[in-house]
């Protein structure tokens, strides 16, 4: 019987983490199973003995799964397998790969794999909290070289109390939903949504998250002295030449540094200009030389062109393109310049441009969710796609990427709350970046504004959102926030820091760190200047359009709802969809109904308002009550020899006896000319108690003639 390593984590609150290591996957570099309550995570890390050659970057790859039967589901499809990622999963992995991949030690190449793979559930809490923790310990137990541990906690505001990991039931009700990592010491990472809140609620949340990471920290740190392994693996994956980078500083730095300090706002030009002094240093070597040692040039140039971009921000206040610390580059935008889809708006912040789209669809455009643990549908949509083109890149595009997917959730999760409660389209927003230098998503949150204003969508506040970059030299007391960042000051810079929001407050936010030590007072500053940066951009967009239009597009649908008793529901739907089938056929109106609540809940869309009220009529018309002595206006469905079936409500027939065609009396329903397909208008005279059939009569309608 194998004893594993149990180390027990006190939540405070009566719930507890078990991390348990050594009993499971032991060919892995490192494996814990996590448990809270129910709820099982196997973390698993294995990492290359040597990196490939010529590799200057850190090749990690996150895999986060769930398992159908952690649930005691069965997956859907034909197969009765789990296929690709979904959504919810590869955003898991978003989260720990951003926690995660700035701790490794900056010359470690080697190939690393992280595994977590959910093998229990309950759907009481949630996984995508624990896997962060999961994932760390993981490596705590490895003798892979890492500089944390680190942990992830959820936070949500719910009735005003901040609480740490809720559950599922718990989280439905909260107006702030945020995920945190941190090492014992930092905050490494922060994601989420909240409902319009200031920038202290967010700082207070981020401390209080902060606190309940570092007991998952010290646990980690306690595991791995148990299980021996506090000395990592040792590796050799850079050969550096200090006498070769030394003279790439002294040949390049002062030309880099004039590059960087000139303010030239084309994006390629620099680029163009950096290269150029690259080149030129290259050029002094002979070709066997450069076989050798071409590509330490190239990343020692790059450090160059790195420390010059960050003196000349720290020295001087000013940015690659010339703009100060706090100053937002030029904003233009247009709405309606697609005429085909129901909304739509450009976008254009510098160098970075969105053309955005919004689609109005009926509740047949819904989205079905069948995750794990979640099953239900999405009215809101949002897609955001990256081109190459937009960065001036000569590949093909390969589908939709993790970080396609990880922005345009941002994105969704900044403007879903504004949609209308209530509304009854479906919306769809689809983001084209077609120009980026800079956060395409946050572009993506301002076009999308824009776009569901035109097509009339009432949002409930416009808004906008930024993205903002610091720089910080590790044992200098100096540091600069900047607003409206460049895609080079994100890769050279030392944070990410995206906020959206409307004028009330925040409505998402994601935030990367890339170094150690960034105090509270940073952030606060940053989410401060951020919020002048928001109010700056959300004055751009009421400068295009103030309020959503009061009028949909000519060719958007229009959608009515009616609301009917539950027992009629089977009545509308007919025998295998029969009824409603026909009235859509008919009508050419779109037809959805469903329970709800205890109700009958009607969805009709058409794209004219005749088709609509054709719909309702006829609804109306197979929910009322027949009553005896009204009188009708019917359909002749079928001639028999003793008199017609009429249809004189839709899906109730009546017996229009021959004797009650005509005063006078007929041998034949032919005598007065009745056919099937003829509509006559007559009166429900009776209703049999026993069998409910409904009796007609047509003659009363006449003129009675004279007794001679």
């Amino acid at each position: 019987m194998i004893n594993p390593i149990v180390k027990t984590i006190e939540l405070g609150d009566g719930r507890t983490i078990t991390l348990e290591t050594g009993k499971l996957a032991k060919q892995a570099d490192g494996s814990v199973m996590l448990r809270m309550g129910n709820t099982m995570l196997l973390a698993t890390v294995c990492a290359a003995k040597d990196a490939v050659p010529g590799t200057d970057f850190m090749p990690l790859q996150v895999e986060y799964k769930e398992k159908y039967a952690a649930f005691g589901r069965f997956p859907g499809g034909f197969t009765k397998r789990e296929g690709r990622a979904s959504d919810n999963e590869i955003l898991t992995c978003r989260l720990v790969d951003r926690a995660l991949r700035p701790l490794f030690p900056d010359n470690y190449h080697a190939e690393v794999y992280v595994n977590i793979i959910l093998f229990s559930a309950d759907g009481v809490d949630m996984p995508d909290a624990l896997a962060g923790l999961a994932a760390s310990a993981a490596l705590a137990v490895s003798d892979i070289p890492f500089n944390g541990p680190i942990s992830e906690v959820r936070v949500a505001r719910i009735g005003g109390q901040y609480v740490i990991n809720p559950s599922f039931e718990q989280l439905a009700k909260a107006d702030m939903d945020i995920m945190v990592a941190a090492t014992y010491e930092n905050i490494m990472m922060v994601e989420g949504e909240m409902n319009e809140v200031s920038e202290a609620e967010l700082l207070e949340a981020m401390k209080i998250a902060h606190e309940a990471i570092k007991i998952h920290c010290k646990a980690q740190m306690e595991l791995t002295e148990e299980v021996g392994k506090t000395v990592k693996r040792e590796y050799c994956h850079e050969v550096n030449d200090e006498e070769l980078r030394k003279a790439v500083h002294d040949a390049c730095y002062t030309k880099a540094y004039a590059i960087a300090e000139s303010g030239n706002k084309n994006k390629h030009e620099r680029e163009d200009a950096f290269k150029a002094i690259r080149n030129e240093f290259k050029a002094t070597f002979s070709e066997e030389e450069l076989a050798a040692k071409g590509a330490l040039i190239d990343k020692y140039y790059h450090d160059v062109e790195k420390e010059a971009m960050r003196r000349c921000i720290l020295d001087e206040g000013k940015r690659l393109d010339g703009r100060k610390t706090t100053e937002i580059r030029p904003i233009w935008s247009e709405i309606g310049y697609l005429p085909g889809p129901h909304g739509s708006a450009i976008f254009t912040r510098g160098e970075t441009q969105s053309l955005t789209s919004v689609t109005l669809g009926t509740k047949m455009d819904e989205k079905t969710i069948d995750d794990v643990l979640f099953h239900g549908k999405e009215r809101f949509l949002l897609h955001y796609n990256f081109p190459p083109f937009s960065t001036g890149e000569a590949k093909a595009q390969r589908g939709v990427g993790r970080r396609e997917i990880g922005h345009g959730n941002l994105a969704h999760r900044a403007l879903k709350k504004m949609i209308p409660d209530n509304y009854p389209y479906v919306v769809r927003v689809v983001s084209e970046i077609l120009e980026s230098n800079g956060s395409s998503s946050m572009a993506t949150v301002c076009a999308g504004t824009l776009a569901l204003m035109d097509a009339g969508v009432k949002i409930k506040k416009p808004v906008s959102g930024i993205a903002m970059g610091l720089i910080k030299n590790a044992g200098e007391e100096k540091y600069a926030v900047l607003s409206d960042i460049l895609g080079d000051e994100d890769h050279l810079g030392d944070m990410d820091f995206k906020v959206t929001g409307t004028k009330e407050g925040i409505t998402a936010t994601q935030m990367d760190i890339k170094v150690d030590g960034l105090s509270f007072e940073i952030l606060e500053r940053a989410l401060n200047q951020a919020k002048e940066g928001r109010m700056h951009i959300l004055g751009k967009i009421l400068e295009t359009i103030q309020e959503p239009h009061t009028e949909l597009k000519d060719h958007a649908p229009r959608i009515e709802t009616l609301t009917i008793p539950k027992e009629f529901i089977g009545a509308i739907i007919g025998p295998g969809g029969k009824i409603i089938q026909g009235m859509q056929e008919e009508t050419g109106a779109t037809i959805t109904i469903e329970e709800v609540d205890g109700i009958g809940r009607i969805e009709i869309a058409g794209t004219n308002k005749q088709a609509i009220e054709s719909a309702i009529r006829i609804i109306k018309g197979i929910v009322s009550v027949p009553e005896v002595g009204e009188v009708y206006k019917g359909k002749v469905r079928s001639i028999m020899p003793y008199g017609a079936f009429v249809e004189f409500l839709p899906g109730r027939d009546g017996l229009l006896h021959i004797s009650e065609m005509d005063w006078k009396r007929l041998e034949t329903v032919e005598e007065i000319g009745i056919k099937e397909g003829d509509e006559i208008e007559v009166k429900l005279i009776e209703i049999d108690p026993k069998t409910g059939k409904f009796k007609l009569s047509r003659k009363v309608l006449l003129p009675r003639p004279e007794k001679k």
